[in-house]
């Protein structure tokens, strides 16, 4: 059962209106990471986990995410009031009102579609989805997403930090985005709880594989360090060489039934490319300028973009 306390749990203080900074702060209401996402990214783990300790910490953060919500949501309301006022009592002229909603950011989307208010969309208008969620019923990897999870938030903070002077919201922000730091350091000591935790799940990675390290990009910039060389890794350069993995010959193939088979036979015949034909196409026949070799011409090119502009022009 919940309890709303009217007291946020931090005091927020706008110095003034602001439209358009409370269009980027909706990041952290309707965001991919914000407060919502976060609420119901623990609630719904918390919901379904068998451990006490870790379903104890996962509804209380979930708790305080809703909190941290509420917090966000007033400051995106102290930001829109003066836009909410002018736009519902026409007290601008026409023009003053227009370029005041239009500065940047969706600030004309809040004060004209939702009236001023916080809605439930990130800061481009787009709206939240339970697709932000991506929890998977297993607590190794469910807690190693909500710490990349907080991280990420602490990031977005960070940045609507820097593009804001006022005061109060730089408090309000600051504290929102320490808040992370100590949810991440709280999800990190349940995952260290778990021993083993690595790797994620219940079977065990395949021994031939597991210590196997692809150098896929070659090149200028190669770099060794402990994450690709070293005693924990089996290196491998030569890919060719090495390919395919498993020692097979690399190639897909399937066993089909006798109605199968007779199918697929059809299918290919009937769909069979000739590679001795050379048809006339549409391209050949409406090829003009610029389009390269066609069936029984030449049509030539550009050498340069410069050069394509100017026969451009001289088609015209």
């Amino acid at each position: 059962m919940f309890m709303h306390n009217k007291r946020l749990q931090f005091t927020v203080r706008v110095s003034e209106p602001n439209p358009v900074l409370g269009s980027f702060i909706l990041e952290q209401f309707g965001g991919p990471d914000g407060e919502l996402a976060a609420a119901m990214r623990y609630f719904t783990q918390g919901l379904g986990e068998d451990d006490p300790g870790r379903k104890d910490l996962l509804i209380d953060i979930a708790t305080e995410e809703l909190s941290h919500l509420e917090v966000v949501g007033s400051i995106v309301a102290m930001l829109n009031k003066g836009a909410k006022a002018q736009i519902s009592e026409g007290a601008m002229s026409e023009a003053e009102l227009y370029m005041s909603l239009t500065k940047g950011g969706d600030s004309h989307t809040q004060s004209i579609l939702y009236g001023g208010g916080p809605s439930l969309t990130n800061s481009s208008g787009v709206p939240w989805t339970s697709a932000y969620i991506d929890s998977r019923g297993d607590p190794t990897c469910d807690l190693r997403s909500n710490i990349a999870a907080e991280a990420r938030a602490k990031i977005v903070y960070e940045r609507l930090i820097n593009v804001t002077d006022d005061p109060g919201v730089k408090d309000a922000l600051g504290f929102l985005m320490t808040r992370e730091v100590a949810h991440q350091k709280s999800f990190e000591k349940a995952l260290y709880a778990i021993t083993p935790n690595f790797p994620p799940g219940k079977l065990p990675g395949l021994a031939r594989y597991a210590s196997v390290y692809v150098n896929t990009s070659q090149g200028e910039g190669d770099m060794n360090g402990s994450w690709n060389s070293g005693p924990q890794w089996q290196r491998v350069d030569d890919i060719e060489e090495a390919l395919p993995a498993d020692g097979g010959d690399g190639m897909a193939t399937v066993t089909l039934n006798a109605e199968d088979e007779a199918a697929l036979e059809t299918l290919g015949a009937r769909t069979k490319s000739s590679p001795d034909a050379d048809p006339t196409t549409g391209a050949d026949i409406a090829a003009g300028p610029g389009a390269g070799r066609v069936t029984g011409a030449d049509k030539g090119g550009a050498e340069s973009m410069d050069d394509a502009k100017d026969q451009a022009r001289a088609a015209e």
